[in-house]
Parts: C-alpha cells; structure tokens; sequence
C-alpha cells in the first residue's frame, strides 16, 4: 500500500500541468451549454428533473418511506431531498465516468503532440461532472434550509467523500480510456454496466431495506453505496454512521486509481499509432 502512495505522490501534475488541467476544464464547462440561454444552469436543471422523476415514480407510485432520522418518512418533498442526495453522488461518478472513456479517441490531433500531457485527458470530464455537481449541491442546501430552516452541523464532512469518489471515478477514467483505443465498443458496454451499478447502490431506495445478509456486501464491497449513504448522513441526517464503510471505500478507490493509471500509462505509448 505505502508503494501506490508514492506511485500517486509521483503522478500528481505540476503546477503548470494543474493551471492547464483548470483551463480545460473551464473551456469544457462553458463549451458544453455554449449559446444556451440559461449557460450552466442547465447542470442543475437536469438534475432537478431526475429528481423530479425519481420522487414521482418512488415516492408517489411505489411509495417508498424513509426510516432516517431527521426527516420526516412521510413528506414527499423530504424524501425528494434525500434522493437528491444520493443522485448527486452517483451523477457525478457515472458522468465523469462514461465521458472519460472517450477522451483520447476524441483528441487524436493531442494525442499526436509530443509535448502535450496526455494523462490530464480522462480528468477533464470527471472535473467537469464534479464541478456541476457542486452547483447541485448548493441547490441541495438552499432547499434544505427552506424545508427545515437550518443545516445539520455535520455538513462541512461531505467533503471526506470526495476524495474517494474523484479517486474512483478517476482511476476507471483512466482504464476505459486508455482501453478504449484499442476496443472501441468499450463505451457502449458502459452504458449497459452504469445501469445494472446504479440500481444495485441505493440512490433510489434506502439502505435498511436490503436484506441484512446482503446489505454488508453492499455497503463494503460497492464504494458508491459507502459514498452516497456518506453524503445523505452529512448533508440530511446530521449522524454519520457509517464511518468503517466510507474508510474501505477509500482503500478501495485507491487501488483502483493506481491501477487504472497504470494501465493507461503503458498503454499511452502506442496511442499515436492507433489513432
């Protein structure tokens, strides 16, 4: 364990390579709703419009309640905070993830530049997802404050997710992207693998209602069921719980971060010749 902390110490961009990372990623942010009249707003608004259908469908339809404290279990518009909650953990993850992968086939006049650092690629999406998702958030807390009148003190530790969840979503940016010069059906099978991953983590449904034989294997071996439950007890609940769960998802999102990076850098080489 202690080599991959060296390996990542290693990787990190100098700060000339940070201030280009910035740059395009701001140039992504603002290209991506160029014209439109409501700009970046657009990022939050569709994340308002899962939200809205999720609550309906969940909620309204199926009738799921809460049991977390703190919220009342049988007010919809609670319960629509809650999967907001989660959907801004999961939309962040799975948007950076799907765009990374193909970021080097979608460059190919870079990738042939020498000088250019091609391992800050898979990064512009992800940071680009991340940073939307911030806007989500605040959403999150405006509402939350006009619901409740006032914001649970654990608030402030939303951000110990964060580095688990960019570490994870970077280190399978780094893999499909670097696999999918190579085989490009990779970013089809992703669609259909988001999919399955999304409705086996519990955004849409609580954790209490999985079976007690299941519910540990879910909490410890998907690092986003561990993340988006870390998010709903910082941000809603105010009584983190499961701090052992966000802790292996940690552990887990490093490994994965070193070996996708891994995988990409020895496959970076031969990326001008396919392209």
């Amino acid at each position: 364990m202690l080599s991959i902390y060296k390996r990542l110490i290693a990787q990190l961009p100098s700060p000339q390579r940070w201030e280009l990372l910035l740059a395009l990623v701001q140039r992504d942010l603002s290209s991506k709703y160029r014209g439109a009249f409501l700009g970046n707003l657009w990022a939050v608004l569709n994340q308002l419009a899962q939200l809205l259908i999720f609550t309906y469908v969940f909620s309204i339809v199926l009738k799921v309640r809460l049991s977390n404290r703190g919220l009342p279990g049988d007010d919809n518009l609670s319960f629509g905070l809650w999967l907001f909650a989660g959907l801004l953990a999961w939309s962040a993850f799975s948007n950076g993830f799907s765009q990374a992968a193909g970021t080097v086939v979608a460059q190919p006049n870079l990738v042939k530049k020498v000088v250019f650092p091609l391992g800050l690629l898979p990064l512009v999406p992800i940071l680009t997802a991340f940073i939307e998702s911030c806007f989500g958030l605040l959403t999150l807390l405006v509402f939350l404050v006009v619901l409740t009148g006032k914001l649970p003190p654990t608030v402030p530790l939303v951000v110990l997710a964060w580095l688990p969840q960019l570490l994870l979503t970077a280190g399978l940016g780094y893999l499909v992207a670097g696999l999918t010069v190579f085989i490009r059906d990779i970013p089809q099978t992703l669609t259909v693998i988001l999919n399955l991953w999304f409705y086996i983590t519990p955004i849409v449904y609580p954790v209490e209602i999985i079976p007690d034989q299941w519910r540990g294997w879910v909490l410890w071996c998907n690092p986003m069921a561990a993340i988006a439950t870390f998010y709903r007890e910082s941000l809603l609940t105010g009584e983190i719980i499961h701090w052992r769960e966000l802790g292996v998802a940690t552990l887990v999102a490093v490994v994965i971060f070193g070996l996708g990076l891994s995988v990409y850098r020895q496959a970076r080489p031969a990326f001008a010749d396919v392209l």
